[in-house]
């Protein structure tokens, strides 16, 4: 289910949809829409966005140079101590969007479009100033009132990527709220942009990739006219921001800044990846021919993960030998692991994995790359002390735990495999689901009086919470 039918919704089942996420805040209840409160609307929205919305995209390598990225920029913005979580939506569009809490969303077409790495700092330091600036919050407060339907319209508007979203959400009954949303949007716009220049600024981008980013996208408006791009859309472009954008530039010395290569190979992949297959490999093989791009390096990895998605393995590995010659680098790297294992070589690619690993002990693809290959293998011994080396490192990660839970199956841990997926669930967000794998652990035979104990308080842990989360719904 996309997120535009949660949207749809709404009307006729409001009540089940609060039930199921979003809190109740009270019918009309004035008050203020805390940072907490803001974070758990967000952690519903995101756990709905995950387990429903085919375009959410966990893609180790692009999520973690996201989160690199976006770190950069928060630790430069006026609340660095905020949690921020940066994740990616398979949509060809060129869009980005802040949800409450810190949550922040960015199409794979933003990454794709953008001329430079400056110009997608922009766009995130842009939606960082959306939450730093509290301006979900804002839009509550104005309203002067919390029903959880009004917050639930409100909030999965900010997340609307088309028209027809944007229309669906005024059609639920909240229509003087979305509208009063519309006449904040171009104050909040503005707002964005100042305070996302400073952070563009200290982070060492180029300044100038916010006016020159606006000016093409309104040339593209024009060019497209009522078939405007999302960004348009979502972040209308006006005459005036681009003014403010140009005067904030003016007297600053001009700063060439290069673009990472980290950035170059997560583009390079991305576009790898888009549309069928044959189409991408023709683009790429047609663009390295004619020396269409502005880093070789990038350019032949992308050639080759095309390569491996057109299963060519063969070719993509002899595409990627330069690459892997001239950089060390965990993309290529990954990239060079996953061929091998096409080619039928999991030894091999465990192999290279390994020696990957001794240069970047803790890239999370890497690990899980590693993990899975050795679980293939059947050497799950060596997988569970890598898992729990790496938990110690991200205890938050439910991608570790559910990897943890299948390795624990093939060796007929029963009640650790119950425990390691009901962690995977809770940090999901599915405490239902966590408690049933506590309750299998309980009932499994092979844990001992120790592990048992620690199953029980956990199940105790998890009921009390679920219990206050139901409270605070009715």
């Amino acid at each position: 289910m996309r997120i535009s039918s949660l949207l749809v919704l709404i009307p006729f089942f409001a009540a089940a949809a609060m039930a199921e996420g979003l809190p109740d805040l009270g019918d009309t209840a004035q008050q203020a829409f805390s940072p907490q409160m803001e974070r758990r609307v967000g952690e519903a929205i995101m756990r709905d966005i995950r387990q429903h919305d085919p375009a959410y995209d966990d893609d180790p390598e692009i999520t973690e140079y996201l989160n690199v990225l976006g770190s950069r920029l928060v630790s430069n913005s006026q609340n660095s101590r905020q949690d921020f979580e940066f994740f990616l939506v398979k949509d060809a569009t060129l869009n980005a969007f802040a949800l409450p809490g810190g949550y922040i969303g960015v199409h794979s077409g933003t990454i794709v479009g953008a001329q430079s790495e400056s110009e997608l700092a922009a766009v995130l330091a842009h939606e960082i100033a959306h939450v730093t600036q509290h301006h979900i919050a804002r839009m509550v407060s104005n309203e002067g009132q919390l029903s959880a339907a009004m917050l639930a319209s409100m909030a999965l508007a900010i997340l609307a990527r088309n028209s027809q979203l944007g229309s669906a959400a005024a059609a639920i009954g909240q229509a003087g709220a979305i509208t009063a949303q519309i006449g904040f949007t171009r104050e909040f716009e503005r707002e964005a942009d100042r305070v996302g220049f400073p952070i563009l600024e200290k982070s060492g981008f180029d300044v100038r990739a916010m006016p020159s980013f606006f000016l093409r996208m309104q040339k593209v408006g024009r060019l497209y006219e009522n078939n405007a791009p999302a960004y348009l859309r979502t972040h209308p472009v006006t005459t005036e921001r681009i003014a403010d954008a140009q005067n904030r530039i003016q007297g600053l010395p001009y700063k060439q800044t290069p673009d990472s290569l980290d950035f170059q190979l997560v583009r390079a992949k991305l576009r790898a990846g888009q549309g069928n297959s044959r189409d991408a490999l023709a683009q790429l093989e047609g663009d390295l021919r004619d020396k269409k791009y502005s880093n070789e390096i990038a350019a032949r990895y992308g050639l080759a993960v095309a390569l491996l998605r057109a299963k060519q393995p063969l070719r993509a590995a002899a595409e990627l030998e330069p690459v892997l010659k001239s950089t060390e680098h965990p993309l290529p790297a990954g990239l060079a692991a996953r061929i091998k294992q096409a080619n039928g070589d999991t030894k091999g690619a465990v192999a290279l994995l390994k020696q990957a690993l001794l240069r970047y002990p803790n890239n999370r693809a890497l690990n899980y790359e590693s993990i899975e290959a050795l679980q293939r293998l059947g050497r799950d011994r060596e997988a569970a002390a890598l898992l729990e080396e790496q938990l110690k490192n991200f205890p938050r990660d439910a991608r570790l735990y559910a990897l943890q839970a299948k390795g624990y199956a093939a060796l007929g841990k029963q009640l650790l495999q119950h425990k390691a997926q009901a962690e995977a669930y809770v940090l999901q967000g599915s405490l239902p689901a966590a408690i049933e794998q506590l309750q299998l652990a309980q009932k499994s035979r092979d844990g001992d009086f120790y592990q048992l104990s620690s199953v029980e308080a956990r199940l105790r842990e998890l009921r009390a919470q679920l219990a206050r989360e139901m409270k605070e719904k009715k």
